[in-house]
């Protein structure tokens, strides 16, 4: 690698302890293992015959554990570097020849990745849902960072991270809710271990607990999106200000006891451009305030 490549990846290194907390909100206290082991990785100081790094990411849905693996691949690769599986289609033995390739020949998905990229992440979410023989791949990938496909091939992972997401132990937090961070994470950490074969929880690098977001956290993960619409929408000639009840307003429509603050996203692009729309439609002027009606439940421009 020139010169030229290492300044630039040891500014995204450098970048990484602001990139993360700005994107992943209420989660400061796994941000900093993570970076850690990102750092190691790419700087070459992870032990060789293995993935650069690899994590088990537990906790509610929608605290921000597939979205720290996106924004990570992301800022360190680019785009077109993230590769994920959902592990809840791969719950039957045939599921093995869909990773590795079912008949002579044929390379599988996991052999499609490897085609496509050398270096990278490989995404498992929900990893407890696999089989017990897709499991046993990823202890191939995580012990040696070498899997041998249906054409023969051993082919090498050693350039990529391996990320586990996982909502195991999290049903029962809502019965915790009033314990402690360090109880919850225990209480998680213990569940996990008991539901993944030993071997493969050894073999994971870093095991983080996303912590339930605080009503403040929501705030903030609102007011990010609805800084990125506002912004897309001045683009467009609609320049918005803000009242004061529209961030309570969408972690009240954005926001849920189950699934987290994943809607956020598509709450605040539909709720404020229907907003815009209507204001639009009535053909009044452009430039105007953002606000909640209460009658009507719902934003509107004045």
């Amino acid at each position: 690698m020139n010169t030229t490549l290492d300044a630039k990846k040891l500014i995204k290194l450098h970048q990484l302890d602001s990139v993360l907390p700005r994107e992943i909100r209420g989660q400061g206290h796994v941000l900093p293992r993570i970076i850690s082991t990102v750092r190691r990785g790419e700087l070459g100081l992870a032990r060789p015959g293995r993935p650069r790094g690899s994590f088990l990411l537990l906790g509610p849905t929608g605290v921000g554990k597939t979205e720290t693996v996106v924004v990570t691949t992301a800022h360190v690769f680019g785009a077109g570097k993230l590769f994920r599986f959902d592990m809840s289609e791969f719950q039957t033995q045939d599921a093995l020849g869909l990773l590795l390739g079912a008949r002579l020949g044929e390379s599988g998905y996991l052999g499609a990745v490897r085609g496509r990229a050398a270096e990278g992440s490989i995404l498992f979410d929900e990893a407890e849902k696999a089989h017990a023989r897709v499991l046993d791949i990823l202890l191939q990938l995580l012990d040696a960072a070498r899997l041998t496909v249906a054409t023969g091939q051993t082919l090498d992972f050693s350039g990529f991270y391996v990320w586990l997401t996982s909502n195991i132990g999290s049903a029962e937090l809502l019965s915790l809710q009033h314990s402690t961070d360090a109880t919850l994470e225990r209480h998680v950490l213990t569940r996990a271990q008991q539901a993944l074969r030993p071997e493969l929880f050894a073999r994971i690098t870093e095991k983080v607990v996303f912590h339930r977001l605080s009503y403040e956290h929501q705030l903030e993960i609102a007011e990010k999106f609805l800084a990125r619409e506002i912004e897309f929408l001045a683009a467009r000639g609609h320049r918005l200000e803000l009242d004061a009840s529209v961030l309570p307003f969408l972690v009240r429509k954005g926001f849920h006891p189950k699934l987290g603050a994943r809607p956020m996203r598509d709450a605040v692009e539909k709720l404020v451009g229907d907003a815009v729309a209507e204001c639009v439609l009535a053909a009044r002027p452009a430039c105007r305030l953002l606000a909640v009606d209460k009658a009507r439940d719902c934003l509107v421009v004045r």
